[in-house]
């Protein structure tokens, strides 16, 4: 089956063609001629998945899907979000953006210290966070929304060479003391987000058959 991915990110293609296996030909943003970026304006991760799906329909009619994955972060109140890729900025720099993460976490930190020395009673910082994923198919024009999270935690510094993204600062509970960078692309595929829910999506696609 032919589905056209909202993305031009190469290493996200890969992980998501990896994932969904033999039966899946997975067709580029570039392959079907799309350079302009796709309007991502809401305010929600279902929202701008939707929103990418069907700026892609109405574009080519084709079958299609589109993602939209967020950083969440318990002790900045949720924060990245929505606004995961341009966190740092619209240049969707991830390296800055795990910066700007790392040193939030570290102020918070500081400050906690700071009230501690002070005798001020006040609670660890929570470095917990996750990763959550909606997947919007959209096939002969009707509308499916598949949801993955993956729960771990910020590590305090970056570490590995592999993945993409926040995987060299994000450690994910099933892999203690190892980012999503420092695990094979095959360990990370089992237990990652965006997996959960295109495993959910190709799941569905094989019952409709």
């Amino acid at each position: 089956m032919k589905l056209v991915f909202a993305t031009g990110n190469i290493g996200k293609l890969r992980e998501a063609s990896e994932i969904l296996g033999e039966g899946f030909e997975l067709v580029s943003l570039e392959q079907v001629g799309i350079t302009e970026d796709i309007p991502e304006t809401g305010k929600t991760l279902v929202a701008n998945s939707l929103q990418k799906a069907m700026y892609l329909y109405d574009k080519l009619g084709s079958d299609c899907f589109a993602d939209d994955t967020g950083l969440e972060v318990d002790a900045l109140g949720g924060a990245p979000g929505v606004y995961t890729a341009r966190y740092a900025g619209d240049d969707k720099d991830f390296n800055k953006n795990m910066d700007k993460v790392l040193h939030e976490l570290e102020v918070l930190e500081g400050e906690a210290h700071m009230a501690a020395d002070l005798g001020v009673k006040t609670k660890p910082v929570s470095r917990r966070a996750r990763f959550k994923s909606v997947v919007t198919l959209i096939v002969n024009g009707e509308k499916k929304i598949f949801e993955g999270t993956l729960e771990g935690v910020i590590a305090r510094e970056k570490s590995g060479n592999g993945g993409f993204g926040y995987d060299p600062i994000f450690i994910a509970d099933e892999y203690p003391g190892l980012t999503l960078a420092d695990i094979t692309e095959e360990q990370k595929n089992d237990i990652s987000h965006r997996g959960k829910a295109l495993r959910a999506m190709a799941a569905w696609l094989k019952a409709q058959a």
